[in-house]
């Protein structure tokens, strides 16, 4: 049976081990998915004992998307691009691949409901690590414009700056947004620290919202982007199982049915 587990601190409300069983169910496929929790200066000999000990891959979340970066041997595309990891594979050389799912994931469960980026306007909320990982899918996308916005507009000008030479890209403090986007991504830790992102409410009226965040009922982002007259509030259930599904498909070479799951976890929330 082939180990597979996921790295992250805290870690043990992660749903990643409920997702790949499901995803092995679903495909026939045996295997075995466990957590591992490290400190900053653990990381890599976590990882490392894991990968000795016969393991096969590791997602990786917050917050070690950076250290994972560093660590692999040979990046895919989009952790290029974005500087970020989420995957590591161990490949049979020894050297260990390190790639970014999480952008994939977000335009995927965008697609699943019909939301579009193309020659649309985007506002993104936030400028730290899901941020920086998903904002090369979001201009793989060819949107018509896209403004960051951030508590702090120093990150907000830094993450700017990092893909300028792939997109023009605006910066712009919540409280002076004066208009509406077409599509809202919340990227912040909102529902953690149970605080709506400061800004300006008429930013998602008529808009696509969407929050990367997922909570047991609607998110505070999701709930508030509702109330203030946005057309679609979704939350990020479809984005953690469709980049599930991308590293999945990394490592078994298939990429499992994601509706299914999605329903499953819904459901089992809801319950």
């Amino acid at each position: 049976m082939d180990k597979y587990a996921v790295i992250g601190n805290p870690i043990g409300h992660s749903k990643s081990p409920k997702i790949h069983r499901l995803f092995g169910e679903q495909l026939g496929h045996k295997v075995a998915y466990e957590k591992l929790e490290a400190t900053e200066n653990t990381f890599s000999a976590v990882v490392e004992e894991f990968f000795r000990s016969g393991g096969k891959g590791v997602n990786v979340t917050l917050p070690f998307k950076g250290l994972a970066y560093e660590f692999s041997d040979v990046l895919g595309a989009h952790a290029k691009n974005c500087g970020a990891v989420n995957t590591l594979s161990f490949s049979e050389d020894g050297r260990v691949y390190g790639e970014s799912t999480d952008g994939v994931g977000l335009i995927t469960d965008l697609n699943n409901h019909n939301i579009t980026i193309e020659d649309r306007s985007v506002l993104l909320i936030g400028a730290g690590g899901t941020a920086k990982s998903i904002l090369p899918s979001i201009i793989e996308m060819n949107p018509k414009t896209i403004t960051l916005t951030n508590r702090t507009k120093k990150n907000a000008e830094s993450l700017r700056g990092a893909f300028l030479h792939l997109f023009q890209i605006d910066c712009i403090l919540g409280e002076n947004i004066d208009r509406n986007y077409d599509l809202v991504i919340n990227t912040t830790s909102s529902q953690l620290s149970n605080v709506v992102p400061s800004i300006n409410s008429i930013a998602v009226k008529g808009a696509d919202s969407y929050d990367v965040n997922y909570s047991w009922e609607q998110t505070l982002f999701q709930s508030w982007s509702s109330d203030n007259g946005s057309s679609t509030a979704l939350q990020g259930w479809g984005m953690l199982v469709e980049q599930a599904a991308e590293s999945f498909s990394i490592w078994r070479g298939i990429r499992p049915e994601t509706s299914d799951v999605v329903d499953r976890l819904q459901a089992e929330v809801e319950n």
